[in-house]
């Protein structure tokens, strides 16, 4: 048995793409996961699965939720390891304690030709950021909602992703256990 994290990306933000917790758990129950949690509204779900692909799986879900609720979300799944090592690798650790200014992207891929310095000319002064394979890390301690760098950050990488701050990641990765 294995711990999955899914992060589904702009599902019931600003009225768009609506689906409840509610009706998520019983949809991921219904496709056969179990101990299905999930974290706020914005689409962060923990289960267990037998799966091993997790291509499969992204599919399976993302297929579930266009035949239940009409739209498909983006969704990235992660192995409950892969949160752990991104926690664990996390360049910015005296950040953590302000963990609404510290936020992971989770990429849906490594970027092949990222447009480092595209973020560099629009990152505020106390902005810090680094790409680490598919994720990428972001401190800004005037928050994500200022921060010129954070709308470009899928532009600049080519890949699509979702971004989580600290205290998320760090509440997925206790569900998860």
């Amino acid at each position: 048995m294995n711990a999955y994290i899914a992060l589904f990306r702009a599902i019931n933000v600003g009225g768009n793409n609506p689906l409840s917790m509610k009706a998520l758990v019983e949809l991921l129950e219904d496709m056969g996961l179990r101990n299905v949690r999930t974290y706020i509204q914005s689409g962060n779900a923990v289960f267990d699965s037998d799966a091993k692909d997790v291509a499969s799986l992204v599919k399976s879900i993302s297929a579930a939720i266009k035949k239940g609720h009409g739209f498909t979300p983006q969704l990235i799944v992660l192995r409950s390891a892969e949160l752990m090592k991104a926690i664990h690798s996390n360049p910015y650790p005296e950040a953590e304690s302000e963990p609404a200014t510290l936020h992971v992207t989770f990429l849906s891929a490594a970027p092949k030709q990222p447009d480092l310095r595209a973020l560099n000319a629009v990152k505020a002064a106390n902005e810090r950021f680094t790409l680490q394979g598919k994720l990428f890390y972001l401190h800004a301690p005037d928050g994500i909602g200022r921060s010129k760098l954070a709308a470009l950050i899928e532009k600049a990488l080519g890949v699509p992703g979702t971004a989580r701050n600290w205290r998320t990641i760090v509440k997925l990765a206790e569900l998860s256990r």
